[in-house]
């Protein structure tokens, strides 16, 4: 059997790299400036080295042992990759144990669960999905919607025990598949669910009853929109998509007299597509910490883009001597990092040319009214941000068809 022998070290390497590519693609996903292309791109350069680690199991094993201890979601997602290729009992359980044990690294081990082949991971699930450990169920769920499978029968079961509608976390998950999967059968469940006292349960209950085509649960999610929370972001981009216009509108309002909102009141118009917005969002765009998601909303709205057009900044000064200091050692990326900043002036005196192409009161998504063929377009051509907004308009159009889960060709957390 091959030995790594002397080359510890370039080993210990690869199974550091690949954590921290892991990481970085688990970013990438929801980032713009990234198109489906990239995450293909990290995905093979990930297996490149997760391959090199499996031609010395024993001793990759024993590495990836050491660095799973952290119980970061990285470690974790290549440990139970490992593992799982192993098909050794004792690694598997391991990798599930230890990642259960961590905070926030459960998704390393589901995003294992998905990214590996059906035939080394569907026993597991299964095995998974019947265990009297909630948790294992948990997982086995949040791995099924990453593969965008359906756990059939087992859906149902969980949704309807006692002890599993108990669980927060697994029965929010369980709702959150109703929707993900159009599961109709299920709509009875989301309808008891959304009288919970838990905040998680009663949102995805009502955001999938709005992907299983009720409108009307879009109201119920302004106590999730109108102030800073976990699940805002994603009520807003669902809820906007669906609301009354004129509603929509007195939301963004109510939202934008809050300094601390005003970001999340340019994301809703955003996601409204109302041009009637623009020349608030120009004012936007002059002060800085709201200039890229201005300048992005401006883009997503109209269709222009900013760099391609010449109405982005050019030339930015390096600053990095001038603000030199202690290094921020966050792994998470600023939201606006890939963003163009936009020259206010010319975006406004491109706006005022052809302002007159758009009509006050309509929905536009990239410059055209939002019909099917063209946001399936967006869907397969645009960045990562762009394909996660055009995949909930295409769900919400298509009620027969799954809500793609845009985390690129292999599965991922999202």
């Amino acid at each position: 059997m091959t030995s790594i022998n002397g080359y510890r070290e370039s080993f210990q390497r690869f199974v550091d790299d690949a954590s921290f590519l892991w990481v970085l693609r688990s970013i990438a996903i929801k980032q713009a400036g990234y198109e489906s292309s990239d995450i293909q791109d990290l995905d093979e350069r990930i297996d490149a080295l997760l391959d090199v680690l499996i031609l010395v199991p024993d001793e990759s094993w024993a590495l990836c042992k050491e660095s799973a201890a952290i119980g970061q979601a990285g470690e974790i997602f290549t440990t139970a990759i490992i593992a799982f290729r192993s098909l050794d009992v004792a690694k598997i359980q391991f990798a599930v144990d230890t990642a259960l044990a961590a905070d926030n690294a459960i998704n390393g081990l589901a995003s294992a669960l998905a990214w590996l082949p059906g035939r080394l991971v569907h026993s597991w699930i299964k095995k998974f999905l019947n265990s009297k450990d909630l948790n294992h169920k948990y997982l086995a769920l949040i791995a099924l919607s990453l593969r965008r499978e359906d756990p059939r029968e087992y859906l149902s079961v969980i949704c309807n025990r006692e002890d599993c509608i108990a669980h927060a976390l697994l029965y929010s998950r369980a709702l959150r598949l109703i929707g993900e999967l159009k599961r109709f059968d299920l709509v009875d469940v989301l309808r008891t669910a959304m009288n919970s006292d838990v905040a998680s349960v009663k949102f995805w209950a009502h955001w999938s009853n709005i992907l299983l085509g009720d409108y009307s649960s879009a109201e119920k999610l302004y106590p999730y929109i109108k102030t800073k929370n976990p699940l805002q972001e994603k009520a807003i981009e669902i809820a906007f998509n669906v609301l009354n216009i004129d509603q929509a509108k007195e939301w963004i309002v109510q939202l934008a007299k809050e300094p601390k909102q005003i970001r999340a009141a340019i994301k809703a118009s955003s996601v409204l597509g109302d041009p009637q917005v623009i020349p608030w969002l120009i004012t936007q765009m002059r002060i800085p910490e709201l200039s890229r998601v201005a300048g992005e909303a401006f883009t997503i709205i109209t269709g222009v883009d900013l760099e391609k057009n010449n109405v982005a900044l050019v030339d930015l000064p390096e600053l990095d001597e001038q603000f030199q200091g202690e290094e921020d050692n966050n792994v998470d990326l600023d939201e606006d990092l890939y963003l163009p900043f936009p020259d206010a002036d010319r975006v406004a005196a491109v706006w005022q040319k052809y302002q007159n192409r758009f009509i006050s009161g309509k929905r536009y998504f990239f410059g055209k009214p939002q019909e099917e063929e063209f946001i399936a377009h967006l869907l397969a051509m645009g960045d990562q941000r762009l394909r996660r907004k055009a995949a909930i308009k295409l769900a919400l159009i298509r009620q027969g068809s799954f809500l793609m889960n845009t985390a690129g060709w292999r599965g991922s957390s999202e």
